[in-house]
């Protein structure tokens, strides 16, 4: 069977066993813990947690590897980046709700870590870093194509939140764009799922405490500082960026479908203190795919996995 083909079986039939599973079984799962626990958001995160177990294997089959999953999520990356950018990003939301809104006293905690942690984690796993980012990352589309699935379904999944016909509408509107938002902020910072994952939590958060409105929807004042937010944001990881001289990830080659030659995508990457021009650059990283060749590259890269554990095992032992 053709790889790419193989690839998006695994990808489509992965997600459809998690999806039933999530159908199924999470609310029954969430009301055993619940009773158990007599907490429902250790219900909640348990019922995530093992739902979530068919889409970690198929992360793991699609990259033939158990061993780095997190990072190919982009949950490895700096958790301190996220926290620094989704704070500066939503001060708009928090000055403006402060003023303008009241504290919700009647929030129980398992009330808001469902709402804000819970859910920004979990649901950036699922619609960002599984079903955009396996797509964007490891196949050739491009971040038009490979973004629409996952925010269809985010849109679909906030609409629980009203059955007014015109609220429905304008939710899933706002759902579906800022999924698009956070899947552009997820690959313009180097896939770093904690930056879209605090972003999330935090604008939920505030929403949430100072009693916004009962659905995603909003009125006037709020979506005013909601979206000078979500251009803080924006225009952060422009100004960023630019000042550091990293090339965007998303621009007009891969808004559809990325260049089947790697080496100038890879070039791209170069650091800004170099010299070489990035075609140069690219004609060095060009291979020949040679199978023997290939071979002996993946054994040092597995030589290499061997030898960051063992440091890694040394360093907590010495710990």
């Amino acid at each position: 069977m053709n790889n790419r083909l193989h690839y998006f079986l695994v990808f489509i039939v992965g997600f459809a066993i998690y999806f039933c599973i999530d159908t199924n079984l999470f609310s029954s799962i969430q009301k055993e813990v619940t009773l158990l626990t007599l907490s429902k958001a250790i219900g909640h995160i348990v019922a995530y947690s093992i739902t979530l177990i068919p889409l970690f294997i198929t992360v793991a089959i699609l990259q033939k590897s158990y061993l780095n999953i997190l990072e190919k999520l982009g949950i490895s990356k700096s958790l301190s980046i996220g926290i620094a950018y989704a704070f500066l990003a939503t001060l708009p939301m928090l000055t403006a709700y402060s003023i303008k809104f009241n504290l919700n006293k009647e929030l129980s905690f398992d009330t808001i870590i469902i709402n804000t942690i819970s859910s920004a984690f979990f649901e950036e796993i699922i619609y960002r870093a599984f079903l955009f980012g396996m797509l964007y990352r490891f196949t050739l589309l491009g971040f038009l194509p490979s973004v629409f699935l996952g925010s269809l379904l985010f849109g679909i999944a906030h609409l629980y939140q009203s059955t007014n016909i015109n609220e429905l509408v304008g939710i899933f509107l706002l759902t579906f764009i800022g999924s698009v938002l956070f899947a552009w902020i997820y690959s313009e910072w180097k896939f770093n799922l904690w930056t879209a994952i605090f972003l999330h939590c935090l604008m939920n958060f505030y929403w949430l405490i100072f009693d916004v409105d009962t659905n995603a929807l909003g009125e006037t004042y709020a979506n005013i500082f909601r979206f000078l937010t979500v251009f803080l944001a924006i225009f952060g990881t422009i100004i960023y960026k630019q000042k550091k001289k990293v090339p965007f990830e998303i621009k007009r080659k891969t808004w559809w479908m990325k260049s089947k030659n790697y080496s100038y995508s890879l070039a791209e990457h170069r650091h800004y203190n170099c010299r070489k021009p990035k075609k140069e650059i690219a004609k060095t990283l060009h291979g020949n795919n040679r199978q023997d060749f290939l071979f002996g590259l993946q054994q040092k890269l597995k030589s290499y996995q061997f030898f960051q554990r063992n440091i890694k095992a040394c360093d907590k032992k010495i710990e």
